[in-house]
């Protein structure tokens, strides 16, 4: 199989995985998606939100709504832009996060353990670092055009859209 059939097969394949995973949640998708990116990274705000999620500010904000309303999130001043809201993670919130991935975790652990005999168990696990790598390795690039875009935009604002030095 040539990578870019192995590519699809992949992003086909790893697509119907987390589609099945979920199967076990007990909270919306994008509620999920909000309370783990305040786990992992920290305070944010609601644009913050939306941007790390690929949604629209809207979107985000009624989710944020949403989980406040039900004590899994409160907002505080920005202490940088009194206007904004910075968003942090209750101990409610972190607790059904918590949950939440115990029950993803465990149904994809019985899932394992009822599928594969242990060689395959064995060879499922060294995948999971093949895995890992790709994925930071995306991550990575992801990044880098994130970067050269921000920079190719702050250029054309300065009317200097080719990024060499003015003559």
């Amino acid at each position: 199989m040539d990578e870019d059939a192995l590519a699809e097969e992949l992003r086909r394949s790893i697509g119907e995985l987390v589609r099945a995973v979920r199967a076990a949640d007990t909270m919306s998708p994008g509620e999920a998606a909000i309370l783990g990116f305040l786990d992992r990274e920290g305070p944010l705000t609601t644009a913050d939100l939306a941007r790390l999620r690929g949604v629209t500010h809207q979107s985000a904000a009624k989710s944020v709504k949403d989980l406040t309303a039900g004590g899994l999130v409160r907002g505080e001043p920005h202490p940088d832009d009194g206007r904004k809201l910075l968003l942090r993670l209750t101990d409610a919130g972190r607790s059904r996060l918590r949950r939440e991935r115990g029950f993803r975790a465990g149904a994809l652990g019985a899932a394992i353990r009822e599928t594969f005999d242990p060689d395959e168990r064995r060879r499922l696990s060294e995948s999971v670092a093949l895995l890992s790598r790709l994925t930071a390795h995306l991550t990575a690039l992801e990044g880098d055009a994130r970067r050269t875009a921000g920079a190719r935009q702050e250029r054309q604002a300065r009317g200097n859209p080719g990024g060499g030095t003015e003559a």
